[in-house]
């Protein structure tokens, strides 16, 4: 018997997770447990034997596409040899929900096995635990901060990191709540103070080595730092960012060049870090939802989303769980969908605007999206960082009509009934102007010449590191979180997954026009929903959620198919057996950031003009790429 004949008999064998579970044990007795702690899942695995076991996932059991890696500290709730804790996510291309997989090291010492070897996709995740968590990964082939500068002091996400602004564990912080006797933590640090060095760091003697390091990386073989007017190569390091026009922010791609074609390709971020996690582990659960509207800004419907869901993943632990009411879960894809156009018809606007169409197709894709913001300007009250899922349901429900107020005199009022609005767009208004903005755009022999052939993701490459929405599809993998491990009510609809067939450029392309079309389909059959469930309840229960929910101990992964691809929240509780007010652990899986690792490969070989409209073929935001 062949070896691959027998991993495939034990996939076959193997079919449910549970199963898989039970494989594991079996395969590696002392060595693979169960996680037995209340509210968690999954399994827990030897450090020393973590890429055996990553291995037989990937090769035995068919777990091939890791989404998630994430660091969590322990300190104060767990035994002290095993308060550092690595989670990882890994899932079936066929669909199914994860097996979770855990490997935890002692604090004074967190030495954990690099599984870039097994899942390239860790790359960058383990380099964003090594930056906030200071977790060391052996084997990893560059292993360097990656959202902060080499010279920052600590590791910001650990239990016992203090800010030098630091006033409280958690919020509402007591200066400002309930008396609201406000002060600014600034005023109490005079200038000098407000930040923390080494103890052995001498400020006057002070040299910037995060260049040194970076450039190190590269692989060059001469010291750019300390060159002078006498280098002799054809090689050339350009840097292009952070601050480039067609670098979609504040980004920075260091490129070496062999005359005009790159050889190597660093993706270069941080510059818009705020560690937005460590924010939400001082929030309350409530207090983050605006929060998630900062992270994607041009898909803040969809970021609330996820997040929710992953927080009702908890809430459904306790025995006084209210699952969502129908007409909310309705009106939630609805906004998702509506999303899913808004940042599509965007992110197409901006890599012709990369082609060198300046401004032309954006401004005229804008013009639909505008009347998308308008109903979400009239729902949420907001037209960009909308905040409006709840736990539990919504907001509040869709109004009659869809109305705005005149400011100047000559203002034009808007004053709409809501389900004539909605039906005119989905039905009328977005199929039409697709169907033109196809006929402009498809086959544009400048488009097709600049996108063919140019920064090509073969399908292997695009399920090793992990990439996820049109990046993926667009490489001909039909993986979508709405149908692989489906949430809402996205089961009872009717769509299509599109897919590319080259893993280009242009296919990625084609695949956002055609999720815009589904996408509409989808919205078609919401509008009768809607007329049906017309004056039911939005919200669990029938009242208003609670400002401080309480919420069980245990884990949850909240995931959805963002537009940009999978955006995950994993959530720890941790406290009482009656649940705590601000979470534990609060991490985000973003899609602007893992699908940079594939960057530097899809660009190598390419002219530098091709690799502004590669970047751009993956559609990232750095609010959400950095958090």
């Amino acid at each position: 018997m062949t070896n691959e004949v027998a991993i495939e008999q034990t996939q076959n064998d193997v079919q449910t997770l549970d199963q898989a579970i039970d494989y594991l044990i079996k395969k590696y007795p002392n060595i693979v447990s169960k996680d037995t702690r209340e509210g968690y899942g999954g399994v827990i695995v030897d450090r020393n034997h973590l890429i055996d076991v990553a291995t037989t996932l990937r090769d035995e059991l068919g777990y091939n596409y890791l989404s998630s890696a994430t660091a969590v500290d322990y300190m104060g709730i767990a035994e002290p040899d095993s308060d550092m804790e690595m989670v990882y996510h890994a899932y079936r291309l066929s669909g199914g929900s994860a097996l979770v997989f855990k490997t935890q090291a002692p604090r004074d010492n967190p030495v954990i096995p690099s599984l870039v070897s097994v899942f390239p996709a860790t790359d960058f995740q383990e380099r964003e635990a090594y930056d906030l968590y200071g977790i060391q990964f052996e084997g990893h082939p560059n292993l360097k901060r990656i959202l902060l500068w080499e010279g920052f002091y600590g590791h910001p996400m650990r239990k016992d990191w203090k800010e030098a602004y630091y006033e409280e564990e958690h919020k509402p912080f007591s200066s400002r709540w309930p008396g609201g006797y406000v002060h600014r933590a600034e005023e109490r640090n005079p200038y000098g103070k407000n930040v923390k060095y080494p103890a052995d760091f001498d400020l006057s003697r002070l040299t910037d080595i995060s260049e040194e390091s970076l450039y190190a990386g590269l692989g060059l073989g001469v010291d750019v730092q300390s060159l002078g007017g006498e280098m002799r190569t054809d090689r050339l390091v350009v840097n292009m960012g952070p601050h480039h026009p067609s670098t979609h922010g504040v980004f920075r791609m260091v490129i070496t060049l062999n005359g005009e074609t790159i050889e190597t390709l660093e993706p270069v971020m941080g510059y818009l870090h705020r560690n937005h996690e460590k924010i939400g582990e001082r929030n309350t659960y409530l207090q983050n939802i605006p929060f998630t509207d900062r992270l994607d800004y041009l898909s803040s419907m969809g970021n609330n989303l996820g997040y929710v869901l992953g927080v009702e993943q908890l809430m459904a632990l306790g025995s006084r769980y209210i699952p969502v009411p129908y007409r909310a879960e309705v009106i939630r894809v609805l906004m998702a969908e509506l999303t899913r156009i808004v940042n599509h018809l965007w992110s197409i606007g901006f890599l012709l605007n990369d082609l060198g169409a300046f401004f032309t197709p954006m401004l005229y894709a804008n013009n639909e999206r505008e009347k998308i913001l308008d109903f979400f300007e009239a729902v949420a009250g907001s037209r960009l960082m909308c905040n409006y899922m709840r736990f539990g349901g919504v907001f509040k429900d869709l109004p009659e009509r869809i109305k705005s107020v005149a400011n100047l005199v000559n203002d034009r009022v808007r004053d709409f009934n809501t389900m004539e609005y909605l039906t005119d767009i989905i039905t009328e208004r977005l199929p039409r102007f697709l169907d033109e903005y196809e006929y402009y755009l498809s086959e544009n022999e400048i488009i097709k010449s600049r996108c063919i052939g140019v920064g090509v993701l073969p399908p292997d490459m695009a399920i090793a590191y992990g990439a996820v929405g049109p990046l993926l599809r667009g490489s001909g993998i039909p993986y979508d979180v709405r149908r692989a491990e489906p949430y809402s009510i996205y089961p009872e609809l009717d769509f299509d997954i599109p897919t590319g067939e080259n893993g280009d450029i242009y296919d990625r392309y084609l695949v956002r026009m055609r999720e815009m079309r589904e996408s509409l389909r989808i919205l078609r059959q919401i509008l009768p929903r809607l007329e049906a469930t017309k004056g039911q309840e939005v919200w669990a229960g029938g009242k208003q959620g609670a400002y401080s929910p309480r919420i069980p101990v245990g884990e949850a992964y909240g995931r959805v198919e963002n537009p940009k691809g999978e955006l995950g929240y994993y959530i720890v509780s941790a406290g009482d057996p009656k649940g705590t007010q601000n979470p534990w652990r609060y991490h985000i899986r973003a899609p602007s950031f893992t699908n940079l690792t594939c960057l530097g490969p899809m660009s190598k070989g390419h002219k530098v003009a091709d690799v502004v409209t590669v970047l751009g073929s993956i559609d990232i935001v750095l609010g959400e790429t950095d958090r």
